[in-house]
């Protein structure tokens, strides 16, 4: 290598270090991101082989399309949001360049007041955004035989945080998948294995934007 290309080499270096954001768990180019799936059981995958989680079929079609993505699964069954908040720190290492949030189905099904996920969410939210990690939330709806007063409070829980963090939002989790009962298990709860590859495919574009958000942010 010649003395100017050296030269001009160290330069750029430089002024592309001076321009970084300052984040330091800005994903470093040349490596992957590194995502972490913050859920319950819809993300561990109840009832289904590993391969066939959400997490992993979401894996495999990032790796297919040639997304340098690592998607860590970080669901626990039967978690709230508050079980989730509990966990958080060792959850979500220092190697996480952005987390995406699936939490709230169990909150719901446990018919819990809508104001105390409320007031979890945010808690979660807001030590995610003190780590400065781009969020992608997934939203949940009440199921309605709960009624109506009990949707018209926890739906809108997951838009009204993400707008409040600038988070991206996927606005529910399940959709085209809840009350099919040929993407279900026998529980009528959770996907089986083509649920959650549909899933899966619908959260490709929100998981690629978020990724790019990791060297923008």
């Amino acid at each position: 290598m010649g003395l100017r290309t050296l030269v001009a080499s160290t330069l750029f270096a430089a002024a592309a270090a001076f321009a970084a954001p300052d984040r330091p768990n800005a994903a470093p180019a040349g490596r992957p991101v590194t995502i972490v799936m913050l859920g319950d059981s819809l993300t561990a995958g109840y009832g289904l082989p590993e391969r066939d989680a959400l997490p992993t079929q979401l894996q495999r079609l990032l790796t297919a399309q040639g997304h340098d993505i690592v998607i860590v699964n970080a669901g626990v069954s039967g978690d709230t949001v508050a079980d989730g908040l509990t966990r958080l720190d060792w959850a979500i290492g220092d190697d996480t360049d952005a987390v995406i949030v699936a939490l709230g189905a169990n909150d719901m099904l446990r018919g819990r007041d809508p104001a105390q996920t409320r007031r979890d969410l945010d808690t979660l939210l807001g030590r995610l955004a003190e780590k400065k990690l781009p969020l992608l939330i997934c939203g949940m709806l009440a199921a309605r035989n709960l009624g109506p007063t009990y949707a018209a409070a926890f739906d809108p829980i997951f838009p009204d945080l993400a707008k409040k963090y600038g988070a991206s939002l996927y606005p529910f989790l399940l959709e085209g998948v809840a009350l099919d009962r040929s993407l279900n298990q026998g529980d009528g709860l959770h996907p089986n294995r083509d649920g959650a590859a549909r899933i899966a495919a619908a959260l490709i574009k929100p998981v690629v934007d978020l990724a790019a958000r990791v060297h923008r942010d």
